[in-house]
């Protein structure tokens, strides 16, 4: 199975313009980039993002997927109409945005329900899906090819238990099994980073377990590194690499022995850094190097 290699662009969000990140990106081979969202992208004008498509494909890249970067679809879990309304506006318009830069996929994570109403979960999961299915059209109709969700490390969060996992990607699979023509299929970005540990601090899943698990299902993921609780991340420069738990071969290894389950054949990984605090002169010039030689790394762990 090979795999790719892509980056996310959410660190260069209000600190380098998009031509300098495809310019590094050329410097460095890399073909594909996933459209993290910003503010302005639910707002700004269509033509922005044709220019913006035109303007990668000058530089040899690929925006190939669109990935939410804050959270902010998460209006389906809350138990409040009016976030819901916002959220499946947002929704549909991000869809609109991957269509017209070219993109396959446009996803995110479902949502969080809040810490104090968790009994609404299972409300909210339910809330869920039943736009996710009625999304599936809209997507259909954009052209993309599919959308995929995130799963994530917590409970207030789902999916994040395998057992969540195949109950919400059951449902949507089978939802456009009895909908071929008028729906896309709805797959996984995986996210290495993530695992589940409970209030006591006791791991209940494993992250390389958990990516194992997802994979039948997985389109596409996120690189990452991250600690022993999976409570901050970071790249993969040397330095972070002393102590992240992210083992980049391991993770090849992983992937090519289930070569066979992945749903689609033309995976991406992207890079997902946050990138050095933003806004200061001392430290947005550090996100050349964090990004690259994270980059360098995941190129020596996955060259063929």
């Amino acid at each position: 199975m090979k795999i790719e290699l892509g980056v996310k662009t959410d660190p260069i969000e209000y600190r380098y313009s998009f031509d300098w990140l495809f310019e590094t990106l050329r410097l460095h081979s890399i073909r594909f980039v996933q459209l993290g969202s910003f503010f302005e992208l639910y707002w700004v004008e269509d033509d922005y993002f044709h220019r913006l498509r035109e303007t990668a494909e000058t530089f040899g890249i690929r925006i190939k997927s669109c990935f939410t970067a804050h959270r902010e679809l998460g209006g389906f879990l809350t138990g409040d109409p009016f976030l819901e309304k916002a959220a499946r506006n947002a929704y549909e318009r991000f869809i609109h945005v991957a269509s017209i830069v070219g993109a396959d996929y446009m996803g995110s994570n479902p949502g969080a329900v809040y810490r104090d109403r968790i009994e609404g979960k299972r409300h909210g999961t339910r809330c869920y899906l039943n736009h996710m299915k009625e999304l599936s059209a809209v997507a259909y109709e954009k052209g993309l090819k599919a959308l995929t969700i995130e799963p994530m490390s917590c409970l207030a969060e789902p999916p994040s238990l395998p057992e969540e996992i195949d109950e919400m990607m059951g449902e949507l699979a089978d939802h456009h099994a009895m909908n071929p023509g008028g729906t896309t299929p709805v797959f996984l970005c995986g996210d290495i980073s993530h695992g589940v540990f409970d209030r006591q601090r006791q791991k209940i899943h494993d992250h390389y377990d958990l990516f194992a698990y997802e994979i039948p299902h997985m389109a596409e993921f996120h690189f990452k590194n991250t600690d022993d609780y999976y409570q901050t991340t970071f790249g993969f420069s040397p330095e972070e690499c002393k102590h992240g738990v992210v083992d980049l071969k391991k993770l090849k290894n992983l992937i090519e022995s289930r070569g066979t389950q992945w749903p689609v054949e033309d995976v991406v990984g992207y890079l997902e850094l946050t990138g050095p605090k933003l806004g200061r002169d001392y430290s947005d010039p550090e996100l050349l190097s964090l990004m690259t030689t994270s980059i360098a790394a995941l190129k020596e762990a996955f060259a063929d």
